[in-house]
């Protein structure tokens, strides 16, 4: 097997592989009504005139299933950190005690729940598109490689049936994360 072929095999594999990581990222964020640090992951922080993450300026912590805790380092960014969770549409109603941001996570509809699930969905969908366009992109190379002579007829299909092998690989991978997260999201 040529260089070329292996070469295109690698970044596709990684493409690939970065797609999925993406996919769990986001999945993460969606709630599913257990209360997680990561609920909070997207929430910037107005820290000095600068946003920044809330886990830079504060330690996210959870008490129990339905509670977060928000320790901040320095006490007089509570009100920031307040405003900041309000501000991120969370559907978060935070309380400051003075020392910490507590929120409490409501226990989620059935209507929320089946929305949450269409988020996933979406997710979902958009990954197994990258991956589609990934694969496009590999064939495109293979079929460029074989059209300047550097590989063969038959390396070339070998080439393109292997991108497929690794397409549904990654695209079977993404249903199993959707349906964990969809379970996990509709369990009440």
């Amino acid at each position: 097997m040529s260089e070329e072929l292996n070469f295109i095999y690698d970044a596709t594999e990684e493409h690939m592989q970065k797609s999925l990581a993406h996919l769990e990222t986001e999945l993460k964020s969606i709630r599913a009504g257990k209360a997680s640090p990561n609920m909070l992951s997207g929430v910037m922080v107005d820290y000095y005139g600068n946003p920044t993450p809330l886990s830079q300026v504060a330690n996210v912590g959870v008490r129990d299933a339905r509670t977060i805790t928000i320790q901040p380092w320095e006490k007089k960014m509570l009100s920031h950190i307040e405003r900041a969770i309000i501000n991120s549409n969370l559907g978060f109603a935070p309380n400051n005690n003075g020392e910490m941001v507590i929120i409490n996570i409501p226990p989620l509809t059935e209507e929320r729940r089946k929305n949450l699930v269409k988020q996933a969905k979406d997710e979902a969908e958009t990954a197994k598109v990258s991956i589609r366009n990934i694969r496009k992109e590999a064939n495109n190379d293979i079929k460029k490689l074989e059209k300047d002579k550097e590989i063969s007829e038959d390396e070339s299909k070998i080439g393109h049936e292997e991108i497929q092998k690794m397409t549904d690989k990654f695209s079977k991978e993404i249903e199993k994360l959707l349906e964990k997260k969809e379970k996990d999201i509709m369990t009440v």
